[in-house]
Parts: structure tokens; sequence; C-alpha cells
């Protein structure tokens, strides 16, 4: 998924955005609201990680503001304010999900996995394809019963074509879902990703549309 990051603590907007970015999504990370709503108008995101007080404004008044505009992009709202009353507005205003600091950070792992789940279409984290069992909970594969390792990229590109069935992802699309403003990308990286992709699940497991991209296939 690619994600965007509202956080203005450069302590632990850092530890977020690394630990994210090991997950296997790409990141941008924005400490100002101002910063945040440029960034949306640039890039389409799977999910906003969103605090509520910054610099320039209420992270509740944005949300509220994108809501009201029509914006559906999922949100998780991370945030010291505790009080339960807190928590309801902060879902009335159209979070998903709720986050207190300090939270660990393999929750917060647990709940971009499931956030993500539920907009696919498919909250079940276990899913077999052919001869291969997935649980995107763990972030784990089989085949055949023998587990196979997949690097946080591998998984990136696997997660989304699993995620949506049938859905052709152009190269560039793979890369938004991989890659922040900041990192640089080869031009052939989705092909080695893919590539490698193939000889650890098996050649049939990601097909090539000629001309359109990439999409799950039927090992």
């Amino acid at each position: 998924m690619r994600v965007l990051l509202v956080e203005d603590d450069p302590v632990l907007g850092e530890a977020v955005r690394d630990h994210v970015a090991a997950d296997g999504h790409a990141v941008d990370w924005a400490q100002r609201l101002e910063a945040a709503g440029e960034a949306m108008r640039s890039a389409a995101y799977d999910l906003v990680l969103l605090d509520l007080m910054l610099p320039d404004g209420s992270g509740l008044a944005f949300l509220g503001a994108r809501r009201a505009a029509g914006d559906v992009t999922p949100v998780i709202i991370l945030t010291a304010r505790d009080q339960i009353s807190e928590r309801i507005a902060g879902l009335n205003a159209g979070a998903d999900d709720y986050l207190v600091k300090p939270f660990d950070l393999f929750e917060l792992s647990a709940r971009v996995a499931a956030v993500g789940r539920r907009y696919a279409g498919n909250p079940n984290p276990l899913i077999k394809v052919g001869d291969l069992e997935v649980d995107v909970a763990a972030r784990s594969v089989r085949r055949c019963g023998r587990p196979v390792e997949l690097t946080a990229r591998e998984w990136g590109i696997f997660e989304a074509l699993l995620q949506h069935p049938g859905t052709i992802f152009s190269k560039a699309q793979l890369e938004d879902r991989l890659y922040g403003f900041d990192d640089e990308v080869g031009s052939n990286t989705i092909e080695v990703h893919v590539s490698r992709l193939r000889k650890k699940l098996g050649p049939a497991a990601v097909e090539t549309v000629r001309g359109l991209g990439y999409r799950l296939g039927r090992p």
C-alpha cells in the first residue's frame, strides 16, 4: 500500500515511517497539515496515519473536511489523547481505527493490515491460491506446505495482486505502492521483483498482461 504519515514528532515519525516501510509499504511523511493536503492532491493513498495535534491545526478538523469533500481514504488516528470521548469524536469524524500513544509498532502493523484487508473487500487473513497458502496477517506464504521467504518489496507486490484478484496493475501503479516521493526507483525494479516472485511462488503466480501490467495468476 501507499501510506501517508502525518506526524510532527521527528522521533516517532521516523520510527513509524521506517517500520511501515519495512513492512513493504511506500510511505510519505508530512509534518504539517498543509503538506499532507498537498501530498494527497499529488498522489493516491491507500491509507493515512494521522496525528490529531499538528502545528498548523487539528487533525480531527482535517479529517472531517476530507470526509465532507467525499474522500474515503482509510484513516488510522495516532494520538496521545486517550479519553473515550475523544476516541468517539475521531471515529465519528470518519476514522477507521484509533491508536493511543505510546503504541507498539507491531500492533500498528496489524491494524494497518486489517484496515487494508477490509477496504480490499477480503477481511479473511487466510487465503488459498492454487498450491499457495497465504496468511496475510502473519505476512507468510507456504507453497505445497513449505514456507516461502519473501522480501518486503516482493510481499508488497504479491499482497497488492492477492487482495485484488483479476485487477491489472501497471508498472507505475506498483511503483506507487512500493516507493515514496523520495525513493529512487530503477527502470526495471518491478520486473526484477516479479521475476523473483515467480521463482519462489511458481511461474504462474504472477501473470503478465502484455502492454498493460501484471495481475494475480493461478499457480
